[in-house]
């Protein structure tokens, strides 16, 4: 089988999908391996490299996915400015793609009916169950302990205060507030890095053991006032809420929302849209100079008016809806996700041969597309199918 790892073209993105030490992998188990000249450079994993691994280099993306049986990539597919085609346009029926899709947000539900148009086999890893035998493939928790990290950089970046308490010869400066909505492998990053900066964190999920573990890392727990059993899905997973039930998790956290200095928000529901936990009317309430990132914009994003790859001012309150987080730290996320790739593949692949088993627990929750139809449950609720 031929292995194809085009560049990522999503403004800013860095990452790759491969490095050299899962190149050597691959070759090792038998596969050819193309890459773009140039993919691995925004990661510092140079062509050089990439040769002496044993790829291959392709210098036109076209070709190199006329040639490949598997496209593993970063981000979804999306249109090439250089070239003036989409990606999808580029691949052909029988193909398979492996890459984070999230094909329950809007922006991508054409993307993703192309691709059933076109006879791709499309996985996502956004789909990884967390179960002990996938947490080798589950680059979702990989890139969010990078997106949890970074993120909280980034709001003190763009914060016009200091993040811990500072003494100065004029006085005393009060330690920023941060809000950390959401606390599964990202929040629990984002709250421990909070916590190293000397803010003052506060933290909630509708899950009583999510709420616990940021307690654990030194956040104060705001509850939401969702009973565990309508909050807890399937393998200890967020449900989708009511709408009675989300409403009155948003009133019970307004009262905090608007007396932060940084709001990091990443409730995710597997294959569903985010849910929008922090409305306009927060904003509007919110202190001017406030910062607000939302690592959930994949999924539709926490809050109302975050805007899709993004950093926008509405309400004097910085709003990051940026889709590439962990880009900005990409050589250890790209490491990571490129062994979370390679696990997969060696996974999916049997006597040479793409396996896909829908009856398979993994499979079956990453299968996006089959080559004919869409078939994954959080796509089509979303679409309305």
């Amino acid at each position: 089988m031929i292995l194809g790892v085009p560049r990522e073209i999503m403004e800013g993105e860095n990452r790759v999908a491969a490095t050299p030490d899962t190149v050597k992998k691959y070759i090792a188990d038998g596969f050819t391996v193309l890459v773009e000249r140039g993919a691995g450079e925004g990661a510092y994993f140079l062509d050089s490299q990439f040769e002496e691994a044993g790829a291959t280099m392709i210098e036109n993306p076209i070709e190199l996915f006329k040639q490949a049986d598997v496209i593993l990539k970063v981000k979804e597919p999306l249109f090439n400015k250089e070239k003036n085609i989409h990606e999808v346009d580029m691949m052909h029926s029988g193909q398979y793609l492996i890459t984070f899709i999230h094909p329950a947000a809007p922006v991508n539900h054409k993307m993703v009916q192309d691709l059933a148009a076109k006879g791709v086999i499309s996985l996502t890893l956004d789909g990884i169950p967390r179960i002990s035998k996938a947490q080798k493939m589950d680059a979702l928790s990989s890139m969010s302990t990078c997106a949890g990290y970074r993120s909280v950089l980034t709001a003190a970046e763009s914060l016009s205060k200091f993040v811990p308490e500072i003494f100065s010869a004029v006085g005393r400066m009060k330690p920023a507030k941060v809000l950390v909505v959401g606390t599964g492998v990202a929040g629990l990053q984002a709250v421990a890095t909070a916590k190293r900066l000397g803010a003052i964190v506060h933290a909630c999920d509708i899950r009583p053991d999510a709420c616990e573990q940021s307690m654990s890392v030194g956040a104060k727990v705001v509850e939401t006032g969702v009973p565990a059993d309508i909050a807890i899905g399937k393998g200890g997973y967020a449900n989708k809420l009511p709408d009675k039930w989300l409403v009155v998790e948003r009133e019970n956290l307004r009262e905090t929302i608007v007396d932060m200095d940084i709001i990091i928000l990443s409730a995710l529901i597997p294959g569903k849209l985010a849910p929008i936990i922090v409305t306009e009317d927060m904003v509007k309430e919110m202190r001017p100079g406030s910062v607000i990132i939302d690592i959930s914009i994949d999924q539709g994003g926490n809050c109302e008016i975050s805007e899709p790859g993004k950093v926008v001012q509405k309400h004097s309150v910085t709003i990051s809806g940026i889709k590439n987080i962990p880009g900005h730290i990409a050589t250890s996320s790209t490491w990571m996700f490129a062994n979370n790739v390679y696990h997969l593949v060696d996974y999916l692949v049997k006597d040479g041969k793409m396996v896909i088993d829908t009856k398979d627990e993994i499979t079956s929750s990453i299968l996006v597309t089959d080559g004919q139809k869409i078939v994954h449950e959080g796509a089509k609720e979303a679409m309305g199918l």
